[in-house]
């Protein structure tokens, strides 16, 4: 140690550019505060720069080179370093063998001539011997310079593998006719999902087949509908028996005075044929109006089908089949009542116990003879007179009116086992209610004669106009009719009317079959109240059992 206190070897263990531990200094006393400059502080929010201590040049000899022995022992520490300390990484390994732990192989860095600031990190190799460039090793997998890391590509890219490349959707394929034909009842019933639905729509634009088929198919589905009655529609049948027709015609046509009792008789048989025992033996509510009050007679859904097998059979006899009510009873023809009510009372009390479910079959079998008799008879049986006891009707009629008890007594039933029940298509509810107008003034003239109707005031000749009320039925099968009040043979006509009804055309009917009282029927009265009060009677008195 030399005589000022500091080692005289120092330069050895001095390192370029490196910081320099400061020497002692005085106590605060001993110096004079005023006297020391004062460093400039950065602006707010910066941080100050470190401090660096100027570059020391090694010492030189006294001849003014570098010193030769200082250089040696410089050597030899750093030797013994190397000797005792592991090898730092990057110190004498090349480049080429320094890999980052992801890459598999890391390029060279090329040498650069700056040498970077006196805050390097420690980790960095020391300085070549003077005259050359200074080359610092990266640190693992890091690059000398970022500008040289930013323009040089990522270490091993090149032996990189590339990147995985998403395989674009390939587009379905096309569906077959086949496939786009089976999808057809899925696609009326909304079951497809929206690429089915598309491609199907898409096919139906060029296939003429197939949007036929769709077409029926969505027209079958609008059946499906539980929010509605469960029935069939009324014109359903008469549409399904004219496309038949129009492809193979009947050898021999059903007239179209006996279509509605084949439509109404069909409707019901729907109704009746899946009945259990409990629905046969349901309770039944007829009723029907006799002078001025309303009667009711208590029976059951059997005993309703026994009813109408009866009457029909007053239409059997007149096209030469066999009465039904006649083999029940096994009596000949000729002691058979002839009114609907008596034949009705007679077969109940030829079947007991009541009847069951195994009337439905007879009374089937006897509307099938009935309409294909009708039909083959020709033009000439329609004008056969048909009697009912008090009064007689033509064979149209007859069919007609039986049409009629069919779709009364089918609500009856309907109503017993709580069973929705429409009315008939409005053709053929047009045509009853036009039969029971046409019966009203022999039904007004009746009940004159019984004293229960006003007098008749004008007395005409048969076929001239008399006085008439105007009745206009509205909705569903409506018109407008005009009925005679004074003679049965006048005609009616709307310049001598005095009086208009107005009536919604199932409620005249349900006046017309006694199910609903004359007072509450009218929906608009218009004229002669009398006038009005009679048609209304008349008509409730047009009923029956």
């Amino acid at each position: 140690m030399s005589g000022d206190g500091r080692e005289g070897d120092r330069r050895d263990d001095e390192v370029r550019d490196a910081r320099r531990i400061p020497g002692p200094r005085g106590a605060v006393d001993d110096l004079d505060l005023e006297s020391v400059p004062r460093p400039v502080l950065p602006p707010r929010g910066e941080q100050a720069p470190e401090e660096t201590v100027p570059k020391q040049e090694p010492p030189v000899s006294e001849d003014g080179a570098p010193g030769q022995e200082a250089s040696k022992e410089e050597e030899a520490r750093e030797a013994r370093e190397a000797e005792e300390a592991p090898e730092a990484p990057g110190a004498s390994e090349t480049p080429e063998a320094l890999e980052a732990p992801e890459a598999p192989e890391v390029p060279e860095v090329p040498e650069t001539p700056e040498v970077p600031e006196a805050s390097a990190a420690p980790e960095e190799q020391a300085p070549e011997e003077e005259g050359e460039y200074v080359v610092y090793e990266p640190l693992s997998g890091t690059a000398a310079d970022p500008a040289a890391s930013a323009a040089s590509p990522r270490p091993g890219a090149a032996d990189d593998p590339p990147a995985p490349v998403t395989p674009a959707t390939p587009p379905a394929p096309a569906l077959s006719h086949q496939v786009l034909k089976a999808l057809l009842g899925a696609w009326a019933l909304s079951a497809c999902s929206a690429e089915e639905t598309a491609a199907v729509e898409e096919h139906l634009t060029s296939c003429a087949p197939c949007a036929d088929e769709a077409l029926r198919l969505r027209d079958a589905v609008g059946l499906l509908h539980t929010d509605g009655s469960l029935d069939l529609d009324p014109g359903l049948r008469a549409r399904v028996l004219d496309g038949c027709l129009g492809r193979r015609p009947a050898r021999i046509p059903v007239p179209e005075w006996v279509t509605p009792y084949d439509a109404e008789t069909a409707r019901l048989d729907a109704l009746v044929r899946d009945f259990g025992a409990a629905e046969w033996h349901a309770p039944v509510q007829l009723q029907w109006f006799e002078e001025e009050r309303a009667v009711t007679r208590r029976t059951t859904v059997a005993g309703v089908i026994g009813h109408l097998m009866a009457v029909d059979g007053l239409l059997s006899a007149v096209l030469g089949l066999e009465d039904p009510l006649a083999a029940a009873q096994g009596r000949g023809g000729s002691e058979v009542p002839l009114t609907p009510v008596r034949r009705t009372e007679a077969y109940w009390a030829a079947t007991h116990p009541p009847a069951t479910r195994a009337v439905r079959e007879p009374w089937r079998d006897l509307t099938h003879r009935l309409i294909s008799t009708a039909s083959i008879a020709g033009r000439n049986v329609a004008e056969r007179s048909v009697s009912y006891g008090d009064f007689a009707l033509p064979l149209q009629d007859a069919l007609l009116d039986r049409a009629f008890e069919c779709w009364v007594h089918g609500t009856d039933i309907a109503e017993a086992v709580d069973y929705p029940y429409g009315p008939p298509s409005a053709v053929h509810l047009h045509r009853m209610v036009d039969l029971a107008a046409r019966m009203l003034p022999a039904a007004l003239a009746g009940r004159r004669r019984a004293g229960l109707a006003g007098p008749a005031r004008e007395l005409v000749a048969p076929g001239e106009p008399g006085r008439s009320v105007h009745l206009e039925v509205e909705g569903h099968g409506g018109g407008d009719w005009y009925i005679a009040l004074d003679s049965p043979a006048a005609v009616g006509s709307p310049d001598r009317a005095v009086a208009q009804v107005a009536l919604d055309g199932v409620e005249f009917c349900r006046l017309v079959a006694g199910h609903i009282s004359p007072v509450e029927a009218a929906a608009g009265q218009e004229g002669d109240r009398e006038a009005i009060r009679d048609v209304l009677f008349a008509s409730a008195s047009l009923s029956r059992l």
